[in-house]
């Protein structure tokens, strides 16, 4: 299955590279079956407090109206909220409030028939320490009840090292907490697709496809340092047949459904899957 992130087929919000889309969020699922993108990746964060969908009955309505008329599903979401209201670092009355919220999320996407919710661990949530490490293995403790009665997946998205990675994933061994692997993120930081998908592919759960330079921003598919080829590689050798999601670099604005369809075709050929 091949997706989208929400608000990459209309322009962004002034000053934001990736938010929910407040004003036009309907207007991309016929805008994503022009791509010939399959699915769109929620996202709930902070921003989109008050304007997002899922927050009502009449919105999770509108959404499946939409979704059965383009054919483009709602399988997934990124919870960008809890970026901004972290996990770590937080005192405990604010980690219960955020676990609490959490869990009316995961309500409100299994209405829509969102599976798998994407918890960032990076930049100003990220993982710092052994005392990150404890309250972020404590939350998912807490709230594992709550996802696996609704049948959701929690992948998580952090910029641990490869062998940390494994290694903090082995004291949360549920099937129902995944990875969820980011090709920009990874190259930014110097990490190796083989390195990493050999210490913790068998927890991979989804797939962010973008692109950066080592240490810099996002920049189109093939101009920065993302090894796609051993990365697709590395992922054959696992028989991986979970989703990739498009979180590419913007393109000119006005021609954001034509520069989805460039940026799927570059990577359905290199899955050998032709135009």
């Amino acid at each position: 299955m091949f997706g989208i992130m929400q608000g990459r087929l209309v322009p962004p919000a002034p000053g934001r590279l990736q938010s929910f889309p407040r004003d036009c969020w309907a207007d991309e699922f016929p805008r994503a079956a022009a791509a010939g993108l399959d699915a769109i990746e929620w996202i709930y964060d902070t921003f989109g407090l008050g304007a997002n969908p899922l927050e009502s009955d009449d919105g999770i309505e509108r959404m499946r109206q939409l979704s059965e008329s383009s054919g483009v599903g709602v399988r997934s979401m990124c919870a960008d909220y809890f970026m901004d209201c972290a996990f770590v670092r937080a005192t405990d009355a604010e980690r219960t409030a955020r676990l609490e919220h959490l869990g009316w999320l995961l309500g409100r996407a299994a209405r829509v028939g969102i599976r798998r919710v994407v918890l960032p661990f990076v930049d100003q949530s990220a993982i710092r320490d052994e005392q990150d490490r404890g309250a972020v293995v404590d939350t998912l403790r807490r709230i594992l009840p709550a996802a696996k009665d609704r049948n959701i997946e929690l992948h998580l998205e952090t910029d641990l090292s490869p062998a940390d990675f494994a290694a903090f994933l082995a004291r949360v061994p549920d099937p129902f907490v995944k990875v969820n692997y980011d090709s920009g993120n990874s190259s930014s930081l110097g990490y190796h697709p083989t390195e990493e998908l050999a210490a913790y592919g068998d927890r991979l759960g989804s797939v962010h496809i973008k692109d950066r330079t080592r240490g810099g921003g996002t920049v189109p598919l093939g101009q920065g340092d993302a090894d796609f080829d051993a990365l697709f590689a590395a992922l054959r050798r696992l028989n991986y047949a979970g989703d990739f999601v498009l979180q590419v670099a913007r393109g000119v604005a006005g021609e954001e459904v034509d520069w989805a369809r460039r940026n799927l075709t570059f990577v359905k050929q290199r899955l050998g899957q032709g135009n």
